[in-house]
């Protein structure tokens, strides 16, 4: 492994202290405003302090004037000597204080990754782009002749494509294979003329970053394909490919209405036309619909080219209605963010090398307008929350909602409900005009025949048994994808008429070769969740409709599972992978007068329950019980019962003793005694992109890493590879991929001396417009979870533990950290929302978790105790930390309610002080410290931090380097005080010599 301190890492303090907005990682992450200010305020005691102390040296130093020459100097010399020592002792109080965690993560040892470990990884990228590329419609033109050599590509993003998105889940591109690099490895000439005219019309895509973002997307208007360019293009070749894309990043949610205004008066989005003609998006338009420029581009090749094949490179579902209105679009391929290398996958898939055997992750509809969540998802401002206003950087800062009023009717699941109700005649609704490629649609060179070859009942379930034949002429892959459909009552429990359970993808067969696949299901998770009658898990009785699917459409064979009798799961009947029954905790969260949509004669509610909010008002029930950081009454939480753990004791263990121990064992105790209030406080509170050491119990420091689709050092600059986005992964259907994925990122870690990993991301794709959409997986919780899950068991093989994020309901970016309030019912919160993390943590053993920023109703995340705690430990027996997101304070981050509501690690590279514990006397505090300590230790023993070759507790880097700076400075001072006072003396017997004569 390679390891070096960059000069780069050393000044990076001062770059952030000195610029408002700096750029600190080649991935995109950027120091805020806020970050700055932070420090700059954690750090004005000490330097208010230096200054009084500087100030009264250079009065004393004036004073001296009246002293005689020899007691002058001594004098201006010691104010010298303890103005510097005061500078000396100031500067380690701001190190080993408000900026310890800070250098923590910015002065350390930069690891890289090995090169053949890079290359590995590489050829990894090009199989998921393989795998997860989407062809959506053929008719026949792809694989592309042999005779075909030339390509003409259209669009300006062909020159710079989408590789991921913006933020913690951005990747390095400096380095990526291009879209253009990716068709020429498939043995493809591209048209020079085209890309010059593309690159010469705008080289770089508009910014979008965190603090801003620029939408505009650049493309030339038809001026400027001039008749001897066409002419040329036709001459060069009848094939066109024609690449619309478009990006998503953290902190900000796709355009729905390019004609929205701020309070101002001022355009919401920012946009440049391609044209003073016309604007490339009218009022009320949104991002995932063609610009006029696009589509004028589009209408051109069409009437120029025989041959066309689009190429849509985005993670968002877009609408591709318009595919539709040209016969000359022979081929559709969606390509998401494809990372460092997976752009060769589109020559490969062009030319025929590779059979593609992506399936969607989402559901591409005709109009995203039209879909139940499309109301309610975006900017909402309670009108009476005045008071519960916080102060960022001098602007109040409003309590903001959101209802997801869809309930557990998201994406497929109400597409599909809605035809089966529609097939049987309650209600209108055309299904064809409505959706356009299902979930888990996509084509092949080849063709496939599926069957259910075999079915049993288990003790606890049923064993299906699925034989796949490739009936085609092309080797090729293909997804069995699983489904089932419960029975349901007209206004009883809300069931969705399709649910995936599982899937596999099978191995690349040979024409006429089969396969066969086994799933053996347990009936419990067929269960759905009764809000309002038991409030727990019910399977009720009656039969179970289990299918496989080409997508979640289409059925391809069917049988039943019958359950004789209703099955309840509560407190006397937990279900088998629960630890406690899993029953009603969030009733607090539904809502203020929040309709849910219903499934009930026909989703009869369906115009109420997603119309735009009406009522901006929190109700003073609700407002009673919101809490925030200025009104949590600590004390008020204390329990008299609760006795003062024991502290500071001298038991003879260190952390490594606990490797291997489980996480009840009693030497736990034993070592926790030992833990100063000190040592818990730094532990806790100094976390983020680490868990920092502890030299009482030789806890060692660990360094923790940024993103879902990389490592990368925010601090240090180090990265590793450019994996592509989660939704390329999710569309590759493959667990057995992701598990390489995951290994694969593992093995970077691992040489970069990385031990946890902020990934992966598994909110749902609830709307296409989120603007993370790009680092989670998928409208379902089963792909998700289940493809998560493949990649914390790969990154585990290294010991590499994972913080799976955001938990939970970090579904829209707007208003993320505003005290946005998710309002949601409960059955919604477990089968969609929290389902990919109960997988995570049951299936994966994940090690850690990641808390989102926004609220579940009137409670931030943070301090639901019914989230981080009743559900996560004991519900489902996790047994790893939690963390919050970026600690930045946001008016309702406290580390206090933190410890108390499950939440064990401040992520608080900044040492903002609110992420300091307050209550360290009151056994209530201490008993939740120690319980957050040992979540963390309990992790970080057990990972690569502990394997034998990285054992053994040492100094960070920083405290060497200030411990040397300090003996040093210590025998400079010595030796100058050693001068002044012989100096001193000499002048002294000099001065008595001459008195005497």
């Amino acid at each position: 492994m390679k390891r070096k301190v960059g000069v780069s890492s050393l000044i990076s303090i001062g770059a952030l202290l000195a610029l408002y907005v700096t750029p600190v990682s080649a991935a995109g992450l950027e120091v805020q405003k806020s970050d700055v200010i932070t420090v700059l305020k954690n750090c004005s005691p000490y330097f208010a302090a230096f200054a009084v102390v500087l100030v009264a040296a250079i009065i004393f130093g004036i004073v001296c004037r009246k002293f005689e020459s020899g007691k002058k100097v001594m004098l201006r010399g010691q104010t010298v000597v303890v103005t510097l020592l005061v500078c000396v002792v100031m500067l380690n109080q701001i190190c080993l204080g408000p900026v310890s965690t800070l250098l923590d993560v910015v002065v350390q040892e930069k690891g890289e990754v090995e090169e053949d470990t890079e290359k590995e990884a590489e050829n990894l990228i090009s199989e998921i782009a393989e795998e997860g590329i989407v062809l959506t419609k053929n008719n026949g033109t792809l694989p592309l002749k042999e005779d075909t050599k030339n390509l003409n590509v259209f669009g300006w993003a062909s020159i710079n494509p989408c590789y991921g998105g913006t933020g913690s889940g951005s990747v390095d591109t400096s380095d990526c294979v291009s879209l253009l690099e990716g068709l020429k490895s498939g043995g493809y000439t591209l048209n020079q003329t085209l890309i010059d005219m593309y690159t010469d019309y705008a080289k770089d895509r508009p910014e979008a970053g965190m603090s801003s973002v620029d939408w505009t997307l650049p493309e030339p208007t038809t001026d400027y394909y001039t008749d001897s360019i066409l002419e040329e293009a036709k001459e060069f070749s009848d094939t066109a490919v024609v690449v619309i894309a478009r990006i998503g990043g953290e902190g900000t949610d796709l355009p729905t209405d390019f004609g929205a205004k701020n309070e101002d008066g001022s355009d919401k989005y920012t946009y440049a036309d391609n044209s003073t003609e016309y604007k490339d998006f009218a009022d009320g338009q949104h991002y995932l619909e063609l610009s006029q420029t696009e589509r004028n581009i589009v209408e051109l090749v069409c009437d120029n080219f025989e041959n066309v094949v689009i190429v849509y490179n985005g993670a968002n579902a877009m609408e591709l209605g318009w595919v539709e209105d040209y016969e000359q679009i022979d081929a559709v391929l969606c390509c998401p963010g494809a990372g460092e290398s997976g752009f060769k996958a589109l020559g490969s898939i062009l030319n025929g090398d590779v059979n593609p055997s992506g399936k969607l992750a989402d559901t591409y509809v005709y109009d995203l307008t039209e879909t139940p969540s499309y109301n309610n998802f975006g900017d909402f401002t309670y009108e009476n929350m005045d008071e519960f206003k916080w102060d960022e950087n001098g602007t109040a800062q409003d309590v903001n909602f959101v209802n997801y009023t869809e309930g557990i009717y998201v994406g497929y699941k109400f597409y599909e409900t809605a035809y089966e109700e529609a097939k049987q005649g309650n209600m209108d609704f055309d299904y064809d005009t409505t959706v356009q490629y299902p979930f888990g649609y996509g084509l092949s060179y080849t063709t496939f025949d599926q069957k259910i070859s075999d079915f049993e009942t288990t003790e606890d379930g049923f064993r299906v048994t699925v034989e796949v034949t490739n009936t085609g002429d092309v080797k090729g892959k293909d997804v069995v994808e699983l489904y089932y459909n419960p029975p349901y009552t007209n206004g009883g429990v809300e069931k969705s008429a399709v649910n995936l359970i599982d899937f596999e993808k099978t191995d690349a067969l040979e024409p006429g070769e089969t396969q066969k696949i086994e799933f053996e299901i347990d009936a419990e998770d067929m269960a759905s969740f009764d809000t309002d009658g038991t409030g727990s898990y019910v399977l009720e009785k009656g039969d179970y409709e289990i299918s496989i699917r080409s997508d979640a459409h289409t059925v391809i064979d069917q049988t039943e599972y019958n359950v004789d009798d209703t099955i309840v799961y509560n407190e006397s009947n937990p279900r088998s992978s629960d630890e406690t029954a899993a029953t009603t905790q969030f009733e607090f969260a539904e809502g203020d007068d929040v309709e849910y949509l219903s499934r009930e004669n026909g989703f009869a509610n369906y115009d109420k329950a997603t119309a735009a909010p009406s009522n901006f008002t929190m109700s003073e029930e609700k407002k009673a019980n919101y809490q925030n950081a200025a009104n949590y009454d600590l004390e008020a939480r204390n329990d008299d019962s609760d006795e003062m753990p024991v502290t500071g004791a001298d038991n003879g263990l260190v952390l490594a003793d606990l490797r291997g121990k489980s996480y009840d064992d009693e030497k736990w105790d034993d070592l926790l005694d030992e833990m100063t209030i000190e040592d818990m406080m730094s532990l806790i509170s100094g976390g983020g992109y680490q868990t920092a050491a502890v030299e009482s119990i030789e806890k060692t420091e660990t360094t923790d890493n940024d993103g879902p689709a990389t490592i990368y050092n925010n601090y240090t600059g180090a990265t590793g590879s450019a994996y592509p986005s989660e939704v390329m992964l999710a569309n590759t259907w493959s667990k057995d991929l992701a598990r390489k994925m995951g290994e694969s990122i593992g093995k970077q870690a691992d040489e970069m001396d990385v031990s946890g990993w902020y990934a992966p991301a598994m909110n749902i794709h609830r709307t296409a417009f989120g603007g993370r959409n790009f680092e989670y997986y998928s409208e379902d919780s089963i792909l998700s979870g289940m493809i998560a899950t493949s990649e914390i068991q790969g990154a585990a093989e290294y010991g590499v533990y994972s913080y799976v994020k955001h938990f939970a309901f970090n579904d829209q970016e707007t208003n993320r950290i505003y005290q946005l309030c998710t309002w949601i019912n409960e059955q919604a919160i477990r089968e969609v929302y929290l389902r990919p993390f109960e997988i995570a943590v049951k299936d994966g053993n994940t090690g850690a978790v990641m808390a989102s920023h926004n609220y579940i109703g009137d409670k931030w995340v943070g301090a639901s105790s019914e989230l981080c705690a009743t559900v996560l430990r004991d519900e489902w027996g996790f047994e790893g930390f939690v963390s919050t997101d970026m600690f930045a304070g946001y008016g309702y981050y406290d580390a206090d309610m933190a410890i108390r509501s499950g939440v064990d690690s401040m992520l608080n590279p900044m040492n903002h002080p609110d992420a300091t514990l307050t209550d360290t006397k009151s056994a209530t505090s201490v008993k939740a410290m120690r319980k957050s300590c040992h979540n963390i230790l309990y992790t970080v023993v057990n990972s690569r931090a502990y394997n034998e070759e990285n054992a053994g507790y040492h100094m960070t880097l920083w405290r060497q380097i200030l411990l040397g700076a300090d003996i040093f400075a210590g025998i400079l001072l010595a030796a100058v005080e050693i001068i002044l006072i012989r100096k001193y003396i000499k002048n002294k017997k000099k001065v008595k010599v001459t008195v005497q004569k």
